[in-house]
């Protein structure tokens, strides 16, 4: 169980450096929230130098920490945008050589340029976006940017049950025996540096061994000739080997380990890669524990909004194997001793982190951050590298949260309802599928509502043989369409109106024309609710027997109506009347 709210969490500090805008101003420098940094040179981008001087300054802008771009990946996305519009320009003759020379003419012949896909759409949107911070952009130009740029996509659709399962279960495969290895290495170096191991027995070697571990991130090791490193001789028999499964993997996730930790925590609370890679270490709300269960404080940043409703926080609570709390207790766990290994960083305030065999410092890695062998988050990559390895096909994440939100938690995972509905929920072929019968269902209530509330008595000039009924005449009361066939019918009066042998002549209208007078009478003394169960059809069908009538046949017979038949009415609405 979880429980959502939407109090307003607290914005983290702001830790970001201005982008250093170089003295020929065309290098910019970005550092993220996240310590990354990325660095633009627009002296290698062709066209227009002017041009290109704005384009530096306007990208300096969104790079500040008063702009909109908060992560080095947003920043590096646009970088790759700009480059074919500046290709663009130096290739034609006679381009402008400013923003504020930019004709729409020239705008649109860049847009043709590009491919009807979603790739060219979102070169398309970043370069406009950038350039309509300019004030010197001419109004034409800005109408023909906001026309809308028509593209097709065979778009994702969310996953079936069984491969929602299937995927679940692989991860909980790759993650559970690396939560019970880490919580097992916990328990022998807990027992160790309590004193409770005796000197020199294996088990106070394996102590030894992982009180480095936990302080260094490995385990003791002496270096070799070609620059490697291996574990002392003296600890590799009560470590079993040499390997990471055997060393480092003994307290710490591997990166595709923590891979399937994402993908868990994507299949319960449906957030995006990007949210789960930023994930911080949730905190326990005060007053809860062990006796009351749990409850964990998440807090969230849609950095694609600004202002009211960027940060938000999510109460999720423990109360078992099956709750969704339970896996952020058992991330905890899992992660725990890397963050105790990284000490005070900022890094160690990351809910994901893992470890890796060779540090890469961030090589082969842009724009992530590395500290030694710890790693924090997880991206496509690693997402990727996890799924081949259990032989799934497809890239998960995306799918994943659009299957969690749209058929599972069925509400906005940090969208609004109009973008929930619009992007997600109508276009997916499931929700599509499991509407067609809601849909049927409605209109044949529809339906027999419709035929309830309409008069389906025949309107005759002359009796012809009919037996008489309380209101009017009927041809056929053994038959009737609300009982079983040769038995008298027990309907009430009121279904008369609502039955095909029921005959209506003029020596009904006056006694009819009362009764739809009472029961409008009933309306004004009753609850609405008990009025609409128990009088409300019997009135519409009434009501559609004067517009056959006509007002002025309707308002005679009312005037006609004697004593008799407002005394029967009377004794027929109150259940008095015995026929």
């Amino acid at each position: 169980m979880s429980r959502r709210g939407r109090s307003a969490a607290a914005a983290p500090a702001d830790h970001r450096r201005p982008p250093v805008l170089a003295s020929n101003g065309l290098v910019v420098v970005h550092r993220d929230d996240q310590g990354r940094t990325a660095r633009f040179d627009f002296t290698t981008l062709p066209g227009p130098a002017p041009f290109r001087h704005s384009l530096a300054r306007l990208f300096a802008a969104r790079c500040a920490p008063s702009g909109t771009w908060r992560s080095v990946k947003t920043s590096k996305g646009a970088w790759w945008a700009i480059r074919p519009f500046t290709q663009f320009l130096h290739a034609h003759e006679g381009a402008p050589q400013d923003v504020g020379d930019l004709t729409a003419g020239f705008w649109n012949a860049w847009r043709l340029s590009l491919a009807p896909r979603a790739f060219d759409y979102t070169k398309h949107s970043r370069v406009a976006g950038l350039l309509q911070q300019d004030p010197r952009l001419p109004h034409a130009v800005r109408a023909a940017m906001a026309k809308r740029f028509v593209w097709s996509t065979p778009g994702e659709h969310a996953y079936r049950p069984e491969e929602f399962r299937a995927i679940r279960s692989a991860a909980r495969r790759t993650f559970r025996p690396a939560l019970q290895r880490i919580r097992e290495n916990t328990r022998c170096l807990e027992e160790w540096r309590a004193g409770a191991v005796s000197h020199g027995t294996p088990q106070w070697l394996l102590g030894e061994a992982l009180d480095v571990l936990a302080r260094t991130g490995n385990v003791p090791q002496k270096p070799l000739k070609n620059g490697g490193m291996r574990a002392l001789f003296r600890y590799r028999a009560v470590l079993g080997g040499t390997g990471s499964l055997h060393t480092w993997r003994r307290l710490y996730l591997s990166r595709k380990e923590a891979a399937a930790l994402g993908v868990l925590i994507a299949a319960e609370f449906g957030f995006n890669a990007t949210t789960i890679c930023e994930l911080a270490v949730p905190t326990v709300v005060p007053d809860s524990g062990p006796a009351a269960g749990l409850i964990y404080r998440l807090s969230l940043e849609k950095r694609r909004r600004s202002g009211r409703g960027r940060f938000e926080s999510r109460n999720v609570a423990d109360m078992g194997a099956d709750s969704a709390g339970r896996l952020l207790s058992e991330a905890l766990a899992a992660t725990a001793p890397a963050r105790t290994a990284l000490g005070p960083r900022a890094e160690a305030g990351r809910l994901l982190v893992w470890h890796e065999t060779t540090p890469h410092d961030a090589q082969g890695y842009p724009g992530e951050v590395r500290i030694g062998p710890f790693g924090f988050g997880t991206d496509e990559r690693a997402t990727k590298d996890w799924r081949r390895s259990v032989g799934l096909p497809g890239s998960p994440m995306r799918r994943l949260r659009k299957t969690v939100n749209v058929l599972y938690r069925r509400e906005p995972g940090q969208n609004s309802q109009d973008t929930h509905d619009r992007v997600y929920v109508l276009p997916e072929p499931q929700v599509q599928e499991a509407a067609i019968p809601v849909i049927a269902d409605g209109a044949v209530d529809a339906w027999q509502s419709a035929r309830r509330t309409v008069f389906q008595a025949r309107i005759a000039q002359q009796p012809d043989g009919e037996h008489q009924s309380a209101t009017c005449g009927c041809v056929d009361y053994m038959n009737s369409p609300f009982g079983l066939p040769g038995q008298s019918c027990t309907a009430s009066f009121l279904m008369c109106t609502a039955c095909p042998n029921a005959r209506v002549t003029p020596a009904h209208h006056a006694r009819l024309a009362h009764l739809h007078q009472a029961l409008g009478s009933l309306r004004g003394a009753l609850e609405p609710a008990v009025w609409d169960a128990d009088w409300a059809e019997a009135h519409a069908r009434l009501s559609d027997l004067s517009r056959r009538l006509g007002d002025t046949v309707w308002s005679a017979a009312l005037a006609e109506a004697t004593a008799a038949d407002r005394t029967r009415i009377d004794q027929l609405l109150k259940g008095d009347f015995d026929l």
